[in-house]
């Protein structure tokens, strides 16, 4: 087995053609098949079906709205959609009019969706009605914000708010604007220690990056009858590339089914129906998997491959996929400013426990020390991927002083330290910034003090990653209260209330402690590393 992954990665060659553009790769040179693309159920069980060429046809009337409203390449485009047919036909239209898509959370609240379209300069947004009051209550802020798109009946209608619907009057012929690979797509925004959010830009390059650890993580995929779903939001790059984009680029179908909150039981019936042979599960997905009850029916599944990644699995998560589901969960590794860097297959490698895998075919990645030296095999390092590398991001959007920090030398540093042994086999050890893993998602500690600072209890604040049995970690808050202010449960549920309302559905601190102080630097810099101590040593004394 060994042998095998040895001779597919040393032979392994990128082809990066001149001209690139993802519409066309995963949606229109597929058109003409009649092949099924997107297969759609609504929360009434209602499913219709989306072939390439629906997709091609209604993607092409909305670039031509696009190219009405004044779209030009490179104009910022926002996406704030779930999993429905809707999300796929507007990333399709803004790469075929050469614009740069931003996809946007449904769980967002206004604070955390004003920033990002305020720092992208986001000229269009589409939105789903129910989230269209909370673009509305920050659009006099957004002075690029020229027109909302509405994918339902809109209740506001005026002339920077139109329907979806409107497409209809639009031709569906249309000729793509020509892209290079290097051509900006997308701005991916991921949370890091300090500051708020930074804008990862990728060109279109970066679908062809993540094909060989979407091939690799999912025992050589595609295969005949394979059919992709994932419960991960399709704004994630988890749900979006490594899933959507890479499937319907093989002339896979994808399954699109929007859950409100996970729920185990029906996760399993909707991917027995539908006969789903690949799924993508965040670790927490699959823990909320294995602490279902025991009648949940994983027999009637067909599932041919099962990946994960975002946060480190354990060996009682392998051994459970391995019992229940019948297969050997592929674990993988990146992160939003380079995917899929490493990954386990179990089809040429033997998984190793917490083992996250090896280097993926076409990308060279190993653990270096802080001056950009390789360190030897079981030495402690920080994980980095030599550049170029067609899976890496450009840069972060308007923020060179970030992205000259994410290197040293020819290496883009990921800020997780890591070891490989001896047969290259990687194992994540922990962040060496302060960035909180939350079910997969990355949280920036700033961004939430920010949020909290804006109650009108909270004096002061600082947020920590504690550690989870479910979600790998969770947020929380130590607050120093304002003097008129007493501490008590419903004003910890009141500022819990208050995150999750303004930022986001999964930022907001599930625990929240009231202090007297919080340790600061002479700079006054909180001392994040003092807190998370400070837990750890509480965590030892419950379990003594």
């Amino acid at each position: 087995m060994n042998q095998r992954y040895k001779e597919i990665y040393d032979h392994f060659a990128w082809k990066i053609p001149e001209n690139f553009n993802i519409a066309d790769f995963i949606c229109d040179r597929h058109a003409a098949e009649g092949a099924t693309a997107i297969v759609h159920e609504d929360d009434q069980n209602n499913i219709r079906r989306y072939t390439f060429q629906d997709l091609k046809r209604l993607s092409n009337k909305l670039a031509n709205l696009y190219v009405h409203l004044g779209v030009k390449k490179g104009d910022r485009i926002g996406i704030l959609l779930s999993q429905q047919p809707e999300t796929i036909i507007a990333h399709l239209a803004g790469f075929k009019v050469g614009a740069v898509n931003i996809p946007l959370f449904t769980l967002f609240g206004p604070e955390a969706l004003q920033y990002r379209l305020g720092n992208s300069e986001t000229r269009i947004i589409l939105v789903e009605p129910e989230n269209l009051d909370k673009i509305l209550e920050i659009k006099a802020g957004l002075e690029h914000l020229k027109q909302i798109i509405c994918t339902g009946k809109c209740s506001y209608p005026s002339d920077d708010i139109i329907s979806l619907e409107e497409v209809d009057k639009y031709s569906d012929d249309f000729i793509p604007v020509a892209t290079s690979p290097e051509d900006p797509a997308l701005i991916i925004y991921t949370s890091g220690t300090t500051g708020p959010p930074k804008g990862a830009l990728h060109p279109h390059r970066v679908l062809l990056g993540h094909l060989p650890g979407v091939e690799i993580s999912h025992n050589f995929f595609p295969k005949p009858g394979d059919f992709f779903w994932t419960p991960a939001d399709w704004a994630w790059i988890g749900g979006l590339i490594d899933v959507l984009f890479p499937s319907l680029y093989h002339k896979i179908p994808v399954l699109a089914f929007r859950f409100k909150k996970f729920d185990p039981d029906e996760a399993v019936q909707l991917m027995a129906r539908h006969g789903v042979r690949n799924t993508f599960l965040p670790p927490t997905a699959l823990k909320m998997l294995r602490s279902a009850p025991a009648q949940i029916s994983y027999e009637a599944l067909n599932l041919r491959t099962v990946a994960s990644g975002g946060e480190p699995l354990g060996e009682e998560i392998l051994e459970w996929g391995r019992s229940r589901l019948g297969i050997e969960i592929n674990e993988f590794y990146g992160q939003t400013e380079a995917n899929l860097l490493v990954s386990n297959c179990s089809d040429i490698m033997p998984i190793k426990p917490s083992s996250m895998g090896r280097a993926v075919p076409g990308h060279r990645v190993a653990v270096i020390d802080h001056d950009g030296n390789v360190v030897a095999p079981g030495q402690e390092g920080e994980i980095a991927v030599r550049s170029p590398d067609p899976v890496m991001f450009l840069g972060y959007w308007r923020n060179e002083n970030a992205t000259r920090s994410k290197f040293i030398n020819e290496w883009m540093t990921t800020g997780d330290t890591g070891i490989v042994d001896e047969e290259g086999y990687f194992f994540f050890k922990g962040r060496n910034d302060d960035v909180i893993t939350c079910a997969g998602y990355r949280i920036g500690p700033s961004e939430v003090e920010d949020c909290l600072l804006r109650h009108n209890a909270v004096s002061l604040s600082a947020v920590i990653g504690k550690e989870d049995a479910l979600r790998g970690q969770i947020v929380k808050a130590f607050i120093v209260l304002k003097e008129d202010r007493e501490p008590s449960d419903d004003l910890k549920k009141e500022i819990m209330n208050f995150v999750k309302t303004r930022l986001a559905a999964h930022e907001y601190p599930r625990e929240i402690e009231f202090v007297a102080e919080i340790p600061l630097t002479i700079t006054g810099k909180v001392k994040r590393n003092e807190l998370r101590a400070l837990e750890k040593k509480r965590a030892e004394k419950e379990k003594e």
